[in-house]
C-alpha cells in the first residue's frame, strides 16, 4: 500500500486547485447532497482539516472543540459548518490550506501506530490520515458531480478501501443492527489491475468488484445498483444495501441513476 500521508497530501492538493479556479457562479453550483452547495462542501472539509489538526496536536483543544459534535453528531456538525460557510471564499480557501497543510505536518510527524483523539473514539494516527483521506474522496465526487467534472483515480483509493473494510460493522450501528459474527471476504480489483484481498480466503460472504465502486459505496456517493459490485451470501448482500465507512446517521444516500 502506497503511503498514506503523502497521499493525503497529493488529494488535498488536487482539490484545492480545482475549487480555486472556479466561478462565483461554480461555488453556487448545486451538489447531490441535499441543500449542500460546492461552497458547503469546501467548508466541510476545511472543518475536518481542522479537528484533524487539533487532533494530532492539542488534545485538549480537540476535546473541547468536538464536544458538541460528540453530544450530537448532526446538529455539532452543522453548528460549525454554518460558521465556515458564512466565511468569504477567499478566505475560506485560504483557511482550508492553511488547516489541510498543518493537519497533514502533525500527521506525517506521528508514528503510525500513535493514537489520536477522534469523536468516534481514539485511532492510529495512519487511520486518522485514510479518515481524512476518505473525506475528500467523498466531498470530492460531490463537487465533481456538481459541477460535471470527470476524476481521474489512482491506487490513492487503495487507503479507502482499507477503511472501508475494516469499518463494515458500522453501517450495522447506525441503523440499530447487530453485525455479523462471520468476517466478510473482499476481492477488489485497483485501478492499476492490482488484486486488493481483505479477509479470510475460506469466508463464506463474499464482495468482489472495482475498488473504486467499493469506494463509492462505502461513502454513499453511488446506489449500490449503478456499481459493478457483486455479493455472495446473504449478510455481504444486505451490506451492499447499507454499507458506509463514517460515522454518523447514514442519511438517504443516492438514487439509483
Amino acid at each position: 500500500m502506497q503511503d498514506v500521508y503523502a497521499d493525503l497530501a497529493v488529494e488535498g492538493t488536487e482539490l484545492g486547485d480545482l475549487v480555486s479556479g472556479l466561478s462565483p457562479e461554480e461555488w453556487a453550483a448545486e451538489t447531490p447532497a441535499a441543500s449542500w452547495t460546492v461552497h458547503h462542501q469546501v467548508a466541510h472539509l476545511a472543518y475536518v482539516s481542522r479537528m484533524v489538526r487539533l487532533a494530532v496536536s492539542d488534545a485538549e483543544a480537540f476535546e473541547a472543540e468536538t464536544a458538541p459534535v460528540r453530544e450530537d453528531f448532526q446538529s455539532g456538525m452543522d453548528a460549525r459548518l454554518a460558521e465556515y460557510v458564512a466565511e468569504p471564499l477567499p478566505g475560506l480557501l485560504r483557511r482550508w490550506a492553511e488547516e489541510r497543510a498543518a493537519a497533514e505536518k502533525g500527521l506525517a510527524a506521528l508514528e503510525r501506530r500513535d493514537l489520536v483523539p477522534w469523536p468516534a473514539g481514539p485511532l492510529p494516527a495512519s487511520v486518522l490520515a485514510a479518515v481524512a483521506l476518505t473525506e475528500l474522496f467523498a466531498h470530492g465526487q460531490d463537487i465533481r458531480d456538481g459541477l460535471g467534472r470527470p476524476r481521474v483515480l489512482t491506487d490513492r483509493i487503495g487507503h479507502i478501501v482499507f477503511l472501508g473494510t475494516r469499518t463494515r460493522d458500522l453501517a450495522y450501528r447506525a441503523r440499530g443492527l447487530r453485525p455479523p459474527a462471520e468476517p466478510f471476504r473482499f476481492e477488489l480489483t485497483a485501478p492499476s489491475g492490482e488484486l486488493w484481498a481483505f479477509g479470510p480466503p475460506e469466508a463464506g460472504q463474499r464482495i468482489a468488484g472495482p475498488a473504486q465502486d467499493f469506494c463509492l459505496l462505502v461513502t454513499r456517493r453511488r446506489h449500490r445498483d449503478d456499481l459493478a459490485l457483486s455479493a455472495v451470501g446473504t449478510e455481504a448482500d444486505q451490506w451492499l444495501d447499507i454499507a458506509q465507512s463514517y460515522v454518523g446517521p447514514p442519511g438517504t444516500g443516492r438514487a439509483p441513476q
